[in-house]
């Protein structure tokens, strides 16, 4: 008798774990989806800092660039005189 009891607890034990498992594995999907999600908009933030920090560094390049030039169009200006 207790090895029928038994049993039929092993066969309730197998039946239910599937069940158990699809829905396990809809969630897994479910969080994968929010992790991509997430992802994205960390990269997006970070896309949007690298070009913010790109155009500074080019209006400051810009500008040394050009006092450069004004110096040195100045040094010129002045041996030519």
């Amino acid at each position: 008798m207790k090895k029928l009891i038994a049993g039929f607890v092993f066969c309730g034990a197998l039946i239910g774990v599937p069940g158990v498992r699809a829905q396990t594995a809809t969630q897994d999907v479910k969080d994968a989806g929010k992790d991509v999600k997430e992802a994205g908009k960390a990269t997006g933030d970070a896309a949007k800092k690298a070009g913010k920090a790109t155009a500074k560094e080019t209006k400051k390049a810009a500008h040394a660039t050009a006092k450069t030039i004004k110096k040195g169009a100045s040094k010129v200006e002045d041996k030519t005189k």
